[in-house]
């Protein structure tokens, strides 16, 4: 088990002591549920009602927060980003132990598995495949023909990593992910479709994080490319030829239209929907539900347009307004032509 001094932990955060230094601190929890022997930290002004009545060793915070910690406390500039630093420390490894192969895998002959890597049990590495150093491929999970998985990556469990896939470093992918299907490209003959083979691939760099039941398609001819550092939540859509910029995250249930390109360090909130073809600049901001239709241009802009909830009642009254829109704008052109008639025949 993991312990720390409060001093230890304020030295990797670059923060300052307000208390007993030589607290020891044996994991991490919530202001609510935090032992003696705990750290937690407040960077939500929603949870300071609870930081009065906390039982916590210690409490990561802000300096405008100290006045009101009744524990001993670590003072930082970002409390969130020092938390992150410091929960890492007392996280499982999740990529060590086991090495080798489990004897319920289906390895191919013609894949190369690097002596560090774990393959779990009923996965199947098909011909050609390489998985490198200190990779771990969990239980059930399905890397096909000529697919590349870099040094030190997790794929939790049931990820399927279609044929060609190449994949980066220090990759997490959790459960349910399938990176490489086919794009949904299909050519209209007579009414009927004809499906258009998906000859690209799927690239993906380095320290990129995919959500649970998230797919990636291949690209028709290029390949559909995600970018060093991008964060993918649970049940994303990216469609094939997306390119997706480095760093940029998207929260649950984002859906990216084919041949899109999104900048680098975009925030995109759980919900949106991208239509495809469009041009994403860096550096932008698109809250939840919002639906993109035309390219935006301007880095570091923010763009909404999901309608926020409202009590029925009051929801109901301004949708009647809605549906009447035309024919208040058709009265109002109206009185705008007959005013405009006698305004010219007093000017007459």
């Amino acid at each position: 088990m993991a312990v720390y001094t409060l001093d230890e932990l304020a030295s990797l955060v670059e923060g300052r002591v307000v208390g007993e230094a030589g607290t020891r601190i044996e994991g991490v929890a919530t202001l609510a549920n935090a032992s003696s022997r705990q750290i937690s930290f407040l960077a939500n002004p929603r949870y300071q009602r609870q930081l009065s009545e906390t039982r916590a060793a210690a409490v990561i915070l802000s300096e405008s927060e100290l006045p009101y910690c009744p524990v001993n406390a670590l003072v930082t500039s970002s409390p969130y980003i020092a938390y992150a630093r410091i929960a890492a420390l007392f996280a499982p490894d999740r990529l060590s132990g086991h090495h080798g192969v489990h004897p319920a895998a289906c390895v191919s002959a013609d894949a190369t598995v690097h002596e560090t890597a774990s393959i779990g049990p009923n996965c199947s590495i098909g011909a050609g495949a390489i998985v490198g150093a200190n990779s771990r491929i969990g239980p059930g999970c399905f890397v096909a023909e000529n697919a590349r998985i870099g040094a030190d990556c997790l794929l939790v469990g049931n990820v399927s990593i279609c044929h060609g896939v190449r994949i980066g470093e220090r990759n997490i992918i959790h459960p349910g992910a399938v990176i490489g299907s086919d794009g949904f490209g299909f050519a209209n003959v007579g009414g009927e479709w004809l499906k258009v083979p998906q000859l690209g691939s799927v690239v993906i760099g380095n320290d990129v994080e995919i959500g649970a039941n998230t797919t990636i398609d291949r690209g028709a001819l290029d390949d559909t490319v995600i970018e060093d550092g991008v964060k993918l939540d649970n049940q994303i859509q990216i469609a094939h030829n997306v390119r997706i910029g480095a760093h940029t995250a998207m929260a649950g249930c984002v859906g990216v239209s084919g041949s899109t390109r999104i900048g680098r360090r975009c925030a995109v909130a759980g919900g949106v929907g991208i239509a495809g073809h469009l041009e994403i600049a860096d550096d932008v901001t698109i809250t939840a539900m919002s639906l993109v239709l035309k390219s935006i241009k301007n880095a570091g802009s923010v763009h909404s347009s999901g309608i926020p909830t409202e009590p029925n009642r009051s929801w109901n009254r301004r949708l009647v307004y809605f549906r009447r829109l035309e024919e208040m704008a058709d009265r109002l052109k109206s009185i705008e032509r007959q005013l405009a008639t006698e305004n010219n025949k007093q000017e007459d």
